[in-house]
């Protein structure tokens, strides 16, 4: 019968019991072991080349399960330090830099030395691995980009420093870029300028001299006429008496509101953020229905020079509803009261002051407040590479000073745009954060960046002046119709 000759599929057992449940342990035996060595290390094991192949198999399977998955990723946004979320995974590579940076070792007066540090007479340069001198606080700290840039500078050789580096210090002028003066010029003018007895000239006054008598007797100035040297002035006032007689060079400035233009221009100069003074508005949800006050302005009211505009909109704005307009400073309260007035407004006035620009353009951009500028002469850092009409609004001064002109402008904006430029600003602010160690895309690697842009403007400039530079007489050697490079 049919049913008699078919064969099962699996061991029948026609011996005794012991016998079975041998080979019943001998066919199970090797799929136990396997799943008892998955996941564990192989050392001192040696498994027949089918179980390997087996578990290749399954980790190939086990990650082919995940391709649809999304990949892990950071926001590229800044946090509340501003640098991106995955910067504690990078290191300084100083092949990648974009700029190499000959920085002279003036003696500590010139820098540290301003901040009451007190060298071992061994060093000119603190041991910033051990302790960073502190920058005076208060208004000094609007100025205090020479402090960053430096740090950035001598922190740029260690090997185990975290952080992207846009610049990084060379030892021999003739591989730089540029040549950087390491002078707190504008530490020297707020702290530095005033004479005290028995002195007949200010501190200030007197390093600004050495300076200039330093530098026209280096190498690396006469090799290029003080083109590629970087000199910081970035205070309105710093550098008064020595910016006529090293003008060749490039500035790093706030504007250029007290220069003449062949001192100081957009063509050869860099201009950089304050630092802001404002508490940074960190995980801001705050949007447009959040912020209560229209349009938000506090500080000083009464100015000389382009300033006495703000005169004006004062007497236009004081009595417009939801508009903040009054007079403050940083005592007492003034930060804290600023910081909280500016995060509940959707707009914050930038009026010219004494010179065209001023720190609340970055207290407001730290705030995610629009800024409203109104300055004519005003320049904005990273300009030739920043669209700032995507979370700015400019107004002409001669429009603003116009009966209900400048409200009507501010209340047409929809609530749609103003959410545009408020995402913009969150997303920019970053580039205006200053902070030790620098991290990608801060304040510090932006203007590294601004100044490698100059780089080949310079540079034509050199070549161009070294055409005729065999029939100097004042070049000749004994060698005649030598090139000089």
């Amino acid at each position: 019968m049919a049913s008699k000759s078919m064969q099962p599929y699996w061991p029948v057992c026609r011996k005794p019991f012991l016998f079975c449940l041998s080979l019943a342990t001998i066919l199970v035996l090797p799929y136990l072991l396997f799943w008892g060595y998955a996941g564990k290390p192989l050392v001192n094991h040696v498994l027949p080349k089918e179980k390997i192949f087996s578990m290749i198999e399954s980790q190939s399977t086990s990650s082919r399960d995940h391709e649809d998955e999304p990949p892990l990723s950071t926001d590229s946004t800044f946090l509340d330090q501003n640098g991106p979320a995955d910067e504690e995974l990078e290191r300084c590579d100083p092949s990648k830099a974009v700029l190499k940076v000959f920085m002279y070792d003036l003696p500590p007066e010139f820098h540290f030395g301003l901040m009451s540090w007190n060298d071992d007479g061994n060093s000119v340069w603190p041991d910033i691995r051990t302790k960073i001198p502190d920058y005076p606080g208060g208004l000094n700290l609007q100025h205090s980009i020479e402090y960053w840039l430096t740090l950035d500078l001598l922190s740029s050789k260690f090997p185990d420093r975290s952080g992207s580096c846009s610049a990084v210090r060379v030892e021999d002028s003739r591989e730089a870029d540029v040549v950087f003066v390491p002078f707190f010029s504008s530490l020297s003018y707020n702290r530095h300028s005033k004479i005290i007895p028995p002195q007949t000239v200010s501190t200030n006054k007197l390093l600004q001299k050495k300076l200039v008598q330093f530098l026209t007797a280096q190498k690396e100035w006469k090799r290029s006429g003080g083109r590629d040297h970087i000199i910081m002035a970035h205070h309105p006032n710093s550098m008064l008496d020595a910016r006529t007689k090293l003008w060749p060079c490039m500035f790093i400035l706030a504007d250029f509101g007290r220069y003449f233009p062949h001192v100081a221009n957009v063509e050869k100069d860099v201009i950089a953020p304050y630092k802001h003074l404002i508490t940074t508005f960190v995980n801001d949800s705050y949007g447009f229905d959040d912020r209560p006050t229209l349009l938000y302005f506090q500080g000083a009211i009464y100015r000389k020079d382009g300033g006495s505009i703000r005169q004006e909109l004062f007497y236009l704005l004081r009595d417009e509803k939801d508009v903040h307009f009054s007079f403050g400073s940083i005592g007492g309260n003034g930060i804290s009261e600023a910081t909280r007035g500016m995060h509940a407004s959707k707009f914050c006035l930038n009026i010219a002051g004494d010179t065209p620009s001023s720190n609340r353009l970055f207290d407001a951009i730290a705030s995610h407040c629009i800024p409203v500028i109104i300055s004519d002469d005003i320049e904005l850092p990273y300009e030739d590479i920043l669209d700032y009409s995507k979370f700015c609004v400019f107004v002409r001064t001669s429009d603003a000073v116009k009966k209900g002109f400048l409200i009507k402008l501010i209340r047409g904006i929809s609530r749609e745009e103003w959410t545009q430029m408020w995402q913009r600003l969150k997303e920019v602010e970053g580039y205006y954060e200053f902070q030790y160690p620098s991290k990608k895309d801060d304040a510090v690697q932006m203007i590294w960046q601004a100044v490698a842009r100059k780089v080949p403007a310079i540079r034509l400039k050199l070549h161009r002046s070294r055409r005729f530079s065999r029939f100097d007489v004042s070049n000749r050697t004994s060698t005649p119709f030598k090139v000089f490079t």
